[in-house]
């Protein structure tokens, strides 16, 4: 087995410690877990890791050059992430005002295994942030005129660390006690989620409204 450089375990430290630390997705993540329970939160888990991946193979195969050859695509992406994200939050904030915390619709969802993948790897594949984490992991870890092999070692290395910490949440806050906590305190946390993703949208959508303001 090859030895692994420095600048490998650099960049395998680093996306470790951008993936634990809390954001939008490990929040989600928690918030099905607690609600849901372990299947649901484990498939948006892999949902969110396909969406990582891609970003991760892009970046691989040249992602930098296709932005600066398309710059419309971090454009769109960035409106597209936006506008997703403030959707998790007006749902966030339904439930928050709901007395009961699993509706109807809610528990419909928990069983529908294919729409919970696609709203994680969805959640993922339209996040601005997650493009450049990669870019620069890559960066840091592959020399210029390197191989695009070299790329997808840090790739290879990268994934199973998010695997492990992503199901590593679902599993840790779909626990009973986790989700007696959860009950206790269902509508102040949907709340939270709501802010959080609320404030991220804005973030994304503002150089939007920025422009729209110039133009008049």
């Amino acid at each position: 087995m090859p030895h692994a450089s420095p600048h490998l375990l650099l960049a395998c430290l680093a996306y470790a410690i951008g993936v634990a630390s809390p954001g939008p997705s490990n929040l989600a993540i928690m918030g099905i877990a607690m609600g849901a329970g372990r299947k649901p939160a484990l498939v948006f888990s892999l949902g969110i890791i396909s969406g990582s991946l891609l970003w991760g193979l892009l970046a691989a195969f040249g992602l930098s050059a296709l932005l600066a050859a398309y710059a419309g695509t971090l454009v769109a992406l960035k409106l597209m992430g936006g506008l997703y994200l403030l959707w998790l939050a007006f749902r966030s904030a339904r439930s928050a005002l709901r007395p009961h915390p699993l509706s109807d619709a809610v528990a419909a969802e928990a069983e529908d295994s294919r729409r919970t993948y696609l709203r994680g790897a969805l959640m993922h594949a339209t996040n601005p942030k997650a493009i450049f984490v990669w870019l620069s992991i890559v960066s840091l870890a592959v020399p210029p005129g390197a191989h695009a092999m070299d790329a997808l070692q840090v790739i290879g290395c990268c994934i199973p660390i998010g695997i492990a910490i992503f199901c590593g949440y679902a599993l840790a806050f779909s626990t009973d006690a986790a989700r007696r906590i959860y009950l206790a305190v269902r509508r102040g946390f949907e709340a939270a989620l709501a802010l959080v993703f609320g404030y991220a949208g804005l973030r994304l959508l503002m150089p939007f409204a920025h422009l729209r303001g110039s133009a008049r």
